[in-house]
Order: structure tokens, then sequence, then C-alpha cells
């Protein structure tokens, strides 16, 4: 009778070896045939040629490792019942077992392993084949007995004629199968990133060779974390589906199109006209997402941003044209989401600076070398100043003072901005008690903070209420301002945060209110005491009427919800007349005073507040 067959594979040497001497010299080892393999690729290939009672399988491997070895073992429907072990020394954590169950395991075991308990293990499957084998071979037995000889010769040949055709055809399918598993995204049918690779090294040799002109584009999607986390992974999967779909209807059809995994996608062009070519057909994928899609009965709205890279300017290799146009993809996710950009020196030698900027913020705090400026709000009717805006600047020891827009977007990336905008809370606290302690005159105003999204998952009740009762503050004290733009990302949680901190007494202010296209229903929802117009539309009042009927319309907007108006960005008098007659309440900007170190804005407080005090009376 046929012996079960187990496959171990793994490829290490010394692991193989003693792997293999363990289940040979166990008292079980003549009841069963052991084949071994290297690699996942040599796996697949004795999978096709051998049905195996249970298969012992490394996770570790270079090329495709024991996760990808399994999922395509298993998306086989002839494969899919044999049962996989994985034995391994680098992925002893939950979350790596919760995966190798997800891929089909039957067990995941750390190496050292006990060798009763993997022998125990092995003869429970091997049992099992060994009753398969016998109920097959009498089954064949009992047939024999059942038919004539001569015609049962006759049948069987023909069988076996028939069987080996089907199996001939099934095994070329199953290695078509293989083959296309191996080269190919499962998930969107593009190609992966191995292959991918393979096409760009050609690419180059044949660019290279016949002066030809070559371009890669890096696409990234926008929101699709935030899309996924929503609406579920099969979702994510459908939307990623269809997104694959539409990047292929826009590019030619000679362009190769490629999934690296996760939101990521590669075009590689060749034989372009010109390098304007790649920017067109990037702007026409980028013009493709303008519809929304279809994803779970619903319209998702999202965008992708695109980096180029050329050859041979940006890299002759395939790992630097890929680095280049990531480099360019990301500058276009900074610079504008949905947004397409070029590779260039420049854009590298700013990539190295921000890097170096990101391990330097982890000083920062350490060093004390964070201060913060303030720049007042003035009451459009009376002078005088009704609060002040703190605006953080960082005394860098080798670039100078720097203002927050220099830093913060690597704060974000780094998940530094928790942290330093806990020590702007704190400061702030602290300065409201010192000029509240001077006894110089000084007006008891609300100092503004400004608040990131991040801040919000962070426990910021909490710290605001720590911070104002180490120092003795009352909540009046601070003003707590959240860019539009930002805070519609999560309304419900932003919104259930807010209306803690807005109870306890402290004011909140919508910032650069106008770019974020909020609606009037989440405005009402939200705990607001402030709108403050961005600058954008006070730049160009009395020259653009349009501008001028946006800030009437955000005015009478405020007055209906009864929230106070702040103007950002007044630089002239004759804004501030405009937004006077407008029924603006207060503004702020250079025409008043530029952001000041507290010292000096404490002068300018007490000279201002006591003119203004002397006219009014």
């Amino acid at each position: 009778m046929l012996k079960p067959k187990v496959l171990l594979v793994n490829d290490h040497p010394a692991s193989l070896l003693a792997l293999k001497t363990l289940l040979l010299s166990g008292p079980e080892s003549g009841e069963y045939e052991l084949i071994t393999a290297t690699s996942g690729a040599e796996a697949l290939r004795e999978v096709l040629r051998h049905r195996f009672a249970v298969i012992l399988l490394d996770i570790s491997m270079p090329g495709m490792d024991g996760f990808e070895t399994a999922e395509i073992i298993h998306s086989h429907f002839r494969l899919a019942s044999i049962p996989i072990i994985f034995i391994t020394a680098h992925y002893a954590d939950e979350l790596n077992r919760l995966k190798g169950y997800e891929q089909g395991a039957v067990d995941y075991l750390i190496t050292p392993v006990i060798p009763q308990v993997l022998r125990s293990k092995i003869s429970v499957f091997i049992e099992l084949a060994k009753k398969n084998i016998q109920l097959q071979s009498q089954k064949e037995a009992l047939a024999m007995r059942n038919r004539d000889l001569q015609i049962q010769q006759m049948e069987d040949l023909k069988r076996i004629n028939a069987t080996l055709e089907e199996e001939i055809i099934e095994r070329r399918q199953a290695e078509e199968r293989a083959h296309e598993l191996a080269i190919r995204d499962p998930l969107t049918g593009l190609m992966n990133r191995r292959s991918l690779a393979e096409h760009l090294e050609h690419a180059t040799v044949r660019a290279a060779r016949r002066g030809e002109l070559l371009a890669l584009l890096f696409l990234d999607m926008d929101r699709f974390k935030a899309i996924n986390d929503t609406l579920g992974h099969d979702a994510g999967d459908e939307l990623l589906c269809q997104v694959a779909r539409r990047i292929s209807a826009a590019v030619r059809e000679s362009d190769v199109v490629a999934r690296l995994g996760g939101d990521e996608f590669v075009v590689l062009m060749e034989d372009l006209p010109s390098y304007a070519a790649a920017s067109e057909v990037a702007r026409k994928i980028v013009k493709t997402y303008e519809e929304p899609f279809s994803v779970a009965s619903q319209n998702v709205n999202t965008s992708v941003s695109i980096g180029i890279s050329l050859f041979p300017q940006d890299g002759t290799s395939v790992n630097e044209l890929m680095r280049s146009a990531d480099l360019a993809m990301y500058h276009a996710k900074q610079e504008r989401r949905g947004s397409v950009q070029f590779f260039h020196e420049e854009l590298n030698a700013r990539m190295v600076e921000r890097s170096q900027l990101e391990q330097e913020l982890q000083h920062a705090l350490e060093n004390d070398e964070f201060e913060l400026y303030y720049q007042p709000k003035v009451d459009a009717a009376t002078g005088r100043v009704a609060g002040v805006e703190a605006l953080l600047r960082w005394h860098h020891p080798r670039l100078g003072l720097l203002s927050g827009g220099q830093f913060i977007p690597a704060a974000l990336d780094t998940g530094k901005v928790v942290p330093i905008g806990e020590w702007v809370i704190s400061a702030a606290c602290a300065q409201a008690k010192l000029w509240q302690e001077s006894g110089a005159g000084l007006p008891s105003i609300p100092i503004a903070v400004n608040i990131a999204i991040p801040q919000i998952y962070a426990n910021l009740p909490e710290v605001i209420d720590r911070a104002l009762r180490e120092y003795g503050v009352p909540p009046s004290s601070l003003q707590l301002e959240i860019t539009e733009s930002l805070l519609i990302e999560d309304i419900e949680r932003a919104t259930s945060v807010l209306r803690e901190i807005s109870e306890s007494g402290i004011t909140i202010a919508i910032d650069d209110f106008g770019t974020g296209y909020s609606s009037l229903s989440v405005l009402k929802t939200l705990p607001i005491d402030v709108l403050k117009i961005d600058q954008s539309f006070v730049r160009d009042l009395g020259k653009d009427l349009g501008d001028n009927a946006i800030v009437a319309a955000i005015v009478n907007m405020a007055r209906a919800l009864a929230l106070r108006v702040v103007a950002e960005g007044v630089e002239t008098q004759e804004q501030l007349n405009i937004l006077r007659q407008l029924g603006c309440d207060e503004h702020q900007g250079y025409f008043y005073s530029k952001p000041l170190p507290a010292a000096l804005v404490a002068e300018q407080l007490g000279r201002t507040n006591s003119t203004s005090s002397t006219s009014h009376a």
C-alpha cells in the first residue's frame, strides 16, 4: 500500500536537517514518506506532483515567505484541504500566529519544537491519509472483482488514458495558475511588485540601448485608510478593484500597471514621445477620480496623488527610479492632495532635510527649544485687545527661529504633535498666570491655542484640565482653535470631545473658516463660539466683490448661529474699514501687530488698552 507523504519546507539547511532528522528518527518514521523543499517556489512544484498528508512550512524564507506560499497552495481548489503546520523561530507573536491561522494553518509551532509534540501532531494526519489510501484501495479491488477481466482491462486502459489526459490538463492549468499567482496581485489581477521590478529592469536596459524615453508613475490614494476603517475591509477591497480598472482604462495599451500593495499603484510608461506625455497620462488618471466610486451602496469620493520619475535623470536602476517616484508622490501629498509632481534633486535634498528635522524634533522638547509668540485679536468696534493667539516657534540650534508651518507637518508624521501640543497648552496656561499676577494692568483675556486632530484622540480634556489646575487659572483663560478642514475628517469623535471641553467653560473657535467645505448642519452640531474667516477671503477685500460677498455671507451665518466672527490676515486700513461695515467682531493680522514674544506683546497690550480706555471714556 502507498505510504502517506509529508512535505517539509525550510530554506535554512541546518534547520531543514534538524527537522528531517527529528522526523526520520521517530518510531513512526517508516509509516510515511518525507519530501523536502528549500523554498516556496519549490514547495509549489512539489504540491503539484504529490498528494500530501500534511505540510510543515517555515515562514521566514526569501522571495516567497511561508504566509504567501500557504495562500497560493490553498487558493487551488484541489489543494485547499491539505493541512499546513507553520514552524518558525522568527514570528513568535500573537499577530503572526493569527495571520498564520487566517492563511488556513491547522497549527503554529515555535522552534525549538518538542519532538514528541511534533510527531504526535503529524501522526494524526498520517493515520487519516492511510485510511483514505486504504479505502481507495478497497474500492478499486471491489470494482475489479465485479467485472470481467478482459472488459475490465479495456475499461481500465480507457479510464487511465482519460485520467492521464485530465491530469495533464489539470497540471498545466495548475502550473499556469501558480505562475499567475507568482506574478499577479490576487485582488486586482494587476502585476505585483516582483513582476513590476522584472519589467522595469528590462525596460531600463531597452531604453538605454535604443535611446528611448521612460517614465515611472507612483500613485497613492488619498484618505484610503479612513474609507477602509469606516466602510470595512471588504468595501476597501472593492474600492481598490474599481481603482485598478479606472487606472488601466486611463493609460495607454502598452503601459504596465501594477499594484505594490495597500493603496499604492505604479504605472510604467515606455517609448514616450516626450516626458510631457507622462504628465498628460498622470492628469488623466487624476481626472478619473472626479466621479465618485460606488462602494457598499454608497458614493465614495477620493483622489490620488502621483509622483513621476524619469529615466535616466532620476535614476538608472529599479531601486533608484522607484525611490525617486515615491519621493515625488510624497511631495505631491504634502503640496496638495490629488496633484502630480515630478522628481528633482531639490526635492531629494528637501526630503533629506525633512528627515533630519524629524530626528531633531525628538530633542527639542527635552532641550527647551520651543517658545510661544502671541498675536493680538482686536475688537473691531472699540479697538481694545480681545484676546491673543499663541503661535509656536522653535529656536532651532542649526536653522534659527522656525515658525510652526516649517516643522508641524514633520511633527504630525513622526507622532510628536501630541507631546508638543501638550507643551503649548501648559505654556499658555503658565503665561496666563504670569500676566494675571504681574500687576501691570494687563487685561484678563483668553489665549487661543491651535489644536491638531491627533490631540483630540489623546485625552485632550484631561490634558487641559491638568494644565488649568497646575497653574490655577480659570477655563476662560483658554480658547481652542481647530482648523475646519481637519475637523470634518472625524466629525462625530471631534464633536463629543469638544462638547466636553466647551461645558468646562473654554471657548472654541473654528480656524481658517471657508476652506473646509463644512455644511451648516455640521456647524449647528458643534459646540463652537467663534468663526475665524480665512485670510484668503480677506486679502482681496475692496478689490474682489466676490470676497466681499463671501465675508458678508459668513458674518450673516455667524449671526444666525450666535457666533462671534474674527477676520484673519488683516493688513490694511481699507480691509479693516470693510470688515467693520460688514459687521465683523474682531480682526487679527499685521495691520495691528505681527506675532511677538510674551514680554513685547505685554507692553503692547498695556499701551493699547489704556489708550483705548481713554478714547472711549
